[in-house]
C-alpha cells in the first residue's frame, strides 16, 4: 500500500514541475531559454490573388458558444477576412463538424491565419477545401 502512495506522489510532484516549468518566470529566465531554443523556422505568407473562400477544419473547437467565437474572431483578425461562418452542422444541438468557412479578399494571407489558430491554442487546424 505505501508503494501505491509513494507512486502517486512521485507523479503527483512530476506534475507540478512541469507546471511550474511552463509558468512564466523572471525575464532573465525568459532569456535564458529563448537563447537555447532551437531557432523558428519562418515560412513565407501565403497570399491569395483573387477573392474567395475556404473550408478549414479546426479538431479543437469543442462548442459554438466559446470555441467557435475565439476562432472567429482570430480569423477576422485578420483584415482580408470579410466572414467567418461555422460549416454547417447535422445536429443542431451539438458541434459535431469541427470546420469553419472563411470569406476572404485578394491579398488573404493563409499562413497568417493559421498561425494566430495556433497560437490560440488550436494546432491542428488546416485548411480542407
Amino acid at each position: 500500500m505505501k508503494t501505491a502512495g509513494y507512486l502517486l506522489a512521485a507523479i503527483g510532484a512530476v506534475g507540478i514541475a512541469i507546471a511550474l516549468a511552463t509558468l512564466p518566470g523572471d525575464g532573465a529566465q525568459d532569456q535564458e531559454q529563448v537563447a537555447s531554443a532551437a531557432p523558428v523556422e519562418v515560412t513565407p505568407a501565403a497570399l491569395t490573388d483573387e477573392a474567395g473562400e475556404m473550408l478549414v477544419s479546426v479538431p479543437g473547437m469543442h462548442c459554438e458558444h466559446a470555441c467557435f467565437p475565439r476562432v472567429k474572431e482570430s480569423l477576422e483578425g485578420n483584415d482580408s477576412v470579410s466572414e467567418v461562418v461555422l460549416a454547417p452542422q447535422p445536429n443542431e444541438n451539438a458541434l459535431t463538424n469541427k470546420q469553419v468557412i472563411v470569406k476572404y479578399e485578394a491579398g488573404f494571407d493563409l499562413t497568417g491565419a493559421l498561425a494566430r489558430l495556433h497560437e490560440i491554442g488550436y494546432d491542428q487546424s488546416e485548411v480542407v477545401q
